[in-house]
């Protein structure tokens, strides 16, 4: 079997090459690696035995950053399986990307006291910029790949939704929009296919960020959906021949503003009947009467009905199948609120390139998930997009006998 035991000699000799400390911790976490292995493989180093699984392939560098310092690491691979040592933590990439954001935040003297404190809590204390330099470089690679990648097929369904984010610039700390942009196949597959970075209210920061999603591929959009951003209606009407479909959501929050707070209930109530019709035909004409309903008593809600009819009814207008997923932003909830849990962490970003990093991370692995899960529409479906669908109940005409 291996040597466990090390000479003390051969360590105090090594003392001259670094911090004793910090050598001793490496050797003894590369003895537990080696004695790990030994009972994966049940044989020892160049030991012949009946009860051997496979055989060791060489090692693979990784580093560990302790109190002590960066320790340099050699974890063994297998030819058959894989081991990986319980006191080294398999990051994922959002971890990485949000332990080199706040370690260059922390290294250009932009941090918060809490990410601060955080980057002492993790041992980081001596964190270099060239190690710094070369995770980013690393996760950069990788999110650019997934974020520029080619979109093939049809896209039925765009979904848009902003994040803001605080970012350093100049001097001062500014609000940025993170845009994500989730859509839907005519596979039934949802992917997360773009991010950009800008002021949500500019007409041109949408058009060009739509304009790079089609030139990546983008094709059949039918349907956007999104909040009531400034510009992004025009953006759309620019960039797709596509309907819009404002967040039904977001829009009933922005209705009942003009209600008494007493009132919601019932008036919500009143305007949801038109969501609960068969067709959009139907749904038009339960608006309308709803609305000349509520005009004498409230009559800006009235007017925004007016205006927003066609904006709010649109998902109408596809398969009942879609239709609780076109209505509003709410599938790509849960995304949001993991993309701020991780943003919160930060604070304060030290620059956009460190948003797309850390944001486009967590895009990243999440789209990983939503790929080997079950589709998310029904295929069926897409073949009734163009058709158009009438409550057969009440499409029924009495012949004359």
């Amino acid at each position: 079997m291996t040597k466990t035991n090390m000479d003390l000699t051969e360590l105090l000799q090594k003392q001259g090459e670094g911090d004793f400390l910090r050598t001793i911790a490496e050797a003894v976490l590369q003895l537990i690696m080696e004695a790990d292995v030994e009972g994966l493989i049940g044989a020892g180093r160049h030991e012949r035995a009946e009860n051997r699984t496979t055989w060791r392939n060489g090692y693979r560098e990784r580093t560990l950053d302790t109190r002590l310092g960066t320790l340099n690491l050699k974890v063994p691979k297998l030819r058959q399986g894989s081991y990986f040592p319980s006191f080294l933590e398999a990051r994922k990439m959002s971890e990485q990307a949000l332990v080199a954001v706040i370690q260059e935040a922390w290294i250009s003297g932009v941090s918060t006291r809490r990410v601060d404190d955080l980057v002492q809590a993790m041992g980081l204390s001596g964190i270099s910029k060239s190690t710094v330099s070369k995770l980013c470089k690393d996760i950069d690679e990788r999110v650019s790949e997934f974020l520029n990648r080619p979109l093939t097929g049809e896209w039925p369904y765009v979904w848009l939704d902003a994040t803001y984010l605080k970012q350093r610039h100049g001097g001062r700390i500014i609000s940025v929009a993170a845009i994500i942009a989730v859509a839907a196949n005519t596979e039934g597959r949802r992917e997360i296919i773009g991010l950009g970075i800008g002021p949500s209210e500019a007409e041109t920061f949408w058009t060009d960020f739509l304009r790079s999603l089609r030139a990546r591929g983008l094709d059949g959009v039918r349907l956007v959906i999104s909040d009531a951003h400034t510009g992004l209606k025009a953006a759309i009407s620019r960039v797709f021949d596509a309907s819009w479909q404002r967040c039904r959501v977001h829009w009933m929050r922005n209705a009942l503003a003009h209600v008494s707070k007493g009132q919601h209930t019932v008036v919500a109530a009143a305007i949801r009947q038109a969501f609960e019709q068969a067709d959009r035909l139907h749904a038009d004409e339960t608006w309308r009467h709803v609305a000349n309903q509520l005009r004498s008593r409230w009559p800006k809600l009235a007017q925004l009905m007016d205006e927003s009819e066609h904006d709010v009814l649109a998902y109408m207008a596809f398969p009942r199948q879609h239709r609780t997923k076109l209505h509003s932003t709410n599938p790509i909830e849960r995304l949001n609120k993991e993309v701020k849990r991780r943003a919160d962490v930060v604070g304060i970003f030290p620059n956009e390139s460190a948003i797309i990093r850390l944001i486009g991370a967590v895009l990243f692995e999440q789209n990983d998930e939503w790929l080997i899960q079950n589709r998310y529409m029904q295929v069926e479906a897409f073949e009734q997009i163009d058709k158009e669908e009438l409550d057969p109940l009440c499409s029924i005409t009495t012949k004359a006998a």
